[in-house]
């Protein structure tokens, strides 16, 4: 006695389904992936989304004239200084990586001087400061290719920053 197996047949949409797939499959193989571009080799870094152009740095002397710690939506997180320089009103990005110490000492009129570079987001131009130099200390605050340094603020500033802002715990 011979037995043979029935089989059920496939119904169309899942046939359908399964040929959409391989379609889709085959278009995602062929395009050509010479069209995608390898990363310039001279590429600058970025601190919050903007490019850091060292080419461009510049030095900006004058007097704080705001310090701004809250931070506002669309603006790089971190302390900002509006600084009164020979042509205006500039909008200084510090960071959110100083000292307890050096936060204290930056308040209106205290002289500074900054070192970085001008980009602009969301439509206003700040200064990058790369370095900042307050009553004769000067800080690092950006590497050389404009990443934030997390040294700015010792071990036990940093754990109770995480403390507060519901960290740790």
């Amino acid at each position: 006695m011979r037995r043979s197996r029935t089989t059920k047949p496939i119904p169309i949409s899942i046939k359908m389904i399964a040929g959409l797939l391989a379609g889709l499959l085959f278009a995602i193989l062929a395009v050509p992936l010479g069209a995608a571009q390898p990363a310039s080799e001279t590429r600058t870094g970025h601190g919050f989304g903007v490019t850091y152009d060292r080419a461009h740095e510049l030095t900006l002397s004058g007097d704080v004239q705001h310090v701004v710690t809250r931070h506002v939506a669309g603006v790089p997180g971190g302390m900002h200084l509006l600084v009164a320089g020979p042509k205006g009103l500039v909008d200084a990005h510090i960071g959110p990586f100083l000292s307890k110490e050096m936060k204290e000492a930056l308040h209106t009129g205290t002289p500074v001087r900054i070192v970085g570079a001008m980009a602009t987001l969301n439509g206003r131009e700040y200064l990058l400061a790369r370095e900042l130099t307050v009553g004769g200390t000067t800080l690092t605050i950006r590497g050389e290719h404009g990443f934030l340094r997390h040294s700015q603020i010792t071990p036990a500033e940093h754990s109770a920053a995480k403390t507060s802002n519901g960290g740790a715990r």
